[in-house]
């Protein structure tokens, strides 16, 4: 499967204003740009394990395409929603519990990178990943 394999952060682009956007803090900005993100993804047909290990944490996560599922991010912002297979991109949906609002996020790989873009309310993120 194209996207198994531990993935290193490289760079990322407007990712600050996207975590603006989002609502965290100045302080959890700084070092959100600076997280040294680590993912391992494995899948087996329909199912994915999903480990984010970065400067603040180390979670598990299992999904399974379709489902719904509920993911709290690094600051603790709490969502729901599922991950679906749109050709040869994973595309997640996600809510936000505390207002509601929708949080979406593509995972693709181009040439030999991991590209994570993120979108909400409007602000348009990219965090690229390699091997």
């Amino acid at each position: 499967m194209a996207f198994d394999g531990t993935w290193k952060i490289d760079r990322n682009e407007n990712y600050e204003k996207f975590m603006e956007a989002m609502g965290i803090n100045v302080m959890k900005r700084k070092l959100g740009a600076h997280d040294n993100l680590k993912i391992t993804i494995q899948q087996d047909g329909n199912k994915f394990t999903v480990k984010e290990s970065s400067n603040f944490r180390t979670i598990d996560i299992e999904f399974t395409l379709g489902v719904n599922f509920e993911y709290s991010l690094a600051d603790g912002t709490e969502l729901t929603g599922s991950w679906n297979m749109e050709g040869n991109k994973l595309v997640g949906t996600f809510t936000r519990k505390d207002n509601g609002k929708v949080l979406t996020a593509y995972r693709e790989i181009v040439g030999e990178e991991l590209v994570q873009t993120y979108v909400y309310e409007g602000v348009e993120a990219k965090r690229i990943f390699k091997r």
